[in-house]
């Protein structure tokens, strides 16, 4: 069953129609947004990977502080995804906000050397996840416009493999820097701010405007030989605040954005995962900044399969999937031995999570919401669930001060089952809604 129902509106339900021509099955936009977010996500990495264990042990912050911390550098990007959304929508130019975006973030990193408390490094870091914030929901736009809706699932999941390969390389570079230069985090932190120069750069050099985009993901023709439909050129009312809160109203799209709440709530953000497996097998810090390899890597390879695979069983499968994988990563913090293999096991687990999640929701809300308020649909459940992790890491680096690693951990595994189950049931088919209608061959008859 996918995450689509037939309550989404005309203008989302017009690309399964457009199969029957020859539209790419990877755009060029799709490419170019993902070489943007690879280099970007080599910027990003680098300070991602070195900065739990530069504020825990460098800076000496408590659990609950560093929990604060990583919880307002998820909260701020929430709030602004929302207005950044919206306000894309609102102009009709998704380039332009994400450019902005981008180049905000880029300016944050060479802030980072200047920054030595916990204030000054807090205001960088929301500064940061502002850019990331108003970036977000429309690039993810223009992702979704260029594809068709019964194929977006591969077009996420190509984006996220080439998203990931930064992932993959930033820690790497961190590593290498830190093992070379004196000072090494303000060396991570410089280098980085040069790499993010170079996606902004590339951004606005080869990333393609909304209507291009959309001319792209259609084919020139129908199945008949006619011009095919376009879209764009019909009467499109402007993303009004009205229209925008209008899009509650879908019940799929409600149904998306509660167990994004729901989910996100008990997902222990990833410096935490990390800094649990440090502490639980005794690892160097001098290997710390690679544990995020793991991660990335398995992501890297399956991210474009857990797409198709999606598009082909179904997201709800997969989505569920990815978190009854991650819930398996908890369990094995808790409860297995200390082996060798242990590291690696949870890591692959922890890749496999993103892997069927990541791409796969945004293309599930793309699915039921029109083009002109695609951005401010993304927006609004990326908001909902990027304001649950703000919430889940507060709690979590509280629960960790106050009880220890591993009761705090068993809370969020338990809390993780029950609103895994919660999520199943509400995005459980129904009468009213059917899965999406597979491309039609020449052999095979229209569906009624």
């Amino acid at each position: 069953m996918y995450l689509a129902d037939r309550s989404a509106p005309a203008e989302a339900q017009t690309a399964p129609a457009r199969s029957r021509g020859r539209a790419p099955a990877v755009t060029s936009a799709v490419l170019a947004l993902g070489t943007v977010s690879l280099i970007t996500d080599i910027s990003s990495e680098m300070v991602t990977a070195v900065l739990p264990l530069y504020l825990v042990a460098g800076l000496g912050l408590s659990p609950l502080g560093f929990g604060a911390l990583d919880g307002v550098y998820n909260g701020v990007s929430a709030f602004v995804q929302l207005a950044g959304g919206h306000l894309a929508d609102r102009v009709r130019n998704h380039k332009l906000i994400a450019g902005i975006g981008y180049g905000l973030s880029a300016l944050c990193k060479p802030m980072l050397m200047f920054a030595h408390s916990l204030g000054p490094i807090g205001v960088v870091l929301a500064l940061e996840r502002t850019g990331k914030g108003l970036r977000t929901a429309p690039r993810d736009a223009l992702i979704s416009l260029s594809a068709p809706v019964e194929s977006q699932g591969r077009a996420f999941g190509v984006h996220r493999a080439m998203d990931t390969t930064g992932a993959l390389l930033g820690p790497i570079a961190a590593f290498l820097i830190l093992s070379v230069a004196t000072d090494g985090y303000d060396a991570v932190f410089g280098v980085s701010a040069c790499v993010a120069a170079l996606g902004v750069l590339v951004l606005v050099l080869f990333v393609p405007g909304p209507a291009r985009v959309k001319k792209e993901s259609r084919p020139p023709t129908g199945a008949a030989g006619e011009r095919a439909p376009d879209p764009a050129r019909g009467r499109q009312p402007r993303a009004g605040l009205r229209e925008a809160l209008a899009l509650l109203r879908l019940p799929r799209l409600r149904a998306l954005a509660v167990c994004a709440v729901l989910l996100g709530l008990t997902t222990v953000s990833d410096a935490f995962v990390y800094l649990l497996l440090q502490r639980r097998t005794g690892m160097s810090e001098q290997w710390f900044p690679l544990l995020p390899l793991g991660t990335a890597a398995v992501f890297l390879l399956l991210a474009l399969p857990a797409g198709m695979l999606a598009d082909r069983i179904g997201r709800r499968t997969v989505f569920l999937t990815g978190h009854a994988l991650l819930l398996a990563a908890y369990g094995l913090l808790l409860w297995a031995p200390n082996w060798p293999g242990l590291p690696y096991l949870v890591l692959v687990l922890h890749g496999l999570f993103y892997a069927a999640t990541d791409g796969v929701l945004p293309a599930a809300v793309a699915a039921t919401v029109p083009e002109q308020l695609r951005a401010t649909g993304l927006a609004l459940v990326g908001t909902g669930q990027a304001l649950a992790r703000f919430g889940c890491s507060l709690a979590f680096g509280g629960a960790w001060t106050l009880w220890g690693p591993a009761p705090a951990l068993a809370a969020s595994a338990v809390g993780l089952l029950c609103c895994a189950v919660v999520a199943g049931f509400l995005l459980r088919p129904t009468a009213q809604q059917s899965p999406l209608p597979a491309p039609r061959t020449e052999e095979s008859s229209p569906r009624s």
